[in-house]
């Protein structure tokens, strides 16, 4: 198991930009596929996010690309969400997850997957 402690939310206005980091409390962080889930008020819990292990591939949902950035520093244990040009849209709780593997790089992006959770963070941009 990994702890997982997100930091960086907040209240924006449109069109401002917020960067989210998750820390990771395991020295395997490495091995780790890491994503950024969001979840709004009466909807779903989904995926805008991910990037393996490597940090050779990456995911973002049809609703963020072009805006949102997601990396990772496997020195620092710490993936990051870097949210450009956010609209009233984005506003929902940001989770941090991670899922490990033993071999393998997969790309994972669906809640199932992943076996450990952050905490949360709100972000809510105002119009």
């Amino acid at each position: 198991q990994v702890q997982l402690v997100e930091s960086g939310g907040g209240l924006v206005q449109a069109g401002n930009s917020l960067r989210l980091s998750c820390a990771a409390s395991r020295r395997t962080f490495s091995k780790y596929c890491m994503g950024w889930f969001r979840q709004a008020p009466g909807k779903e819990r989904q995926c805008v996010a991910a990037i393996n292990w490597s940090g050779t591939g990456s995911y973002y949902a049809d609703s963020v690309k072009g805006r949102f950035t997601i990396s990772r520093d496997n020195v620092k244990n710490t993936v990051y969400l870097q949210m450009n040009n956010l609209n009233p849209e984005d506003t929902a709780v940001y989770y941090c997850a991670a899922k490990g593997f033993n071999y393998g790089d997969a790309l994972l992006t669906a809640v199932y997957e992943y076996d450990n959770w952050g905490q949360g963070t709100q972000v809510t941009v105002s119009a």
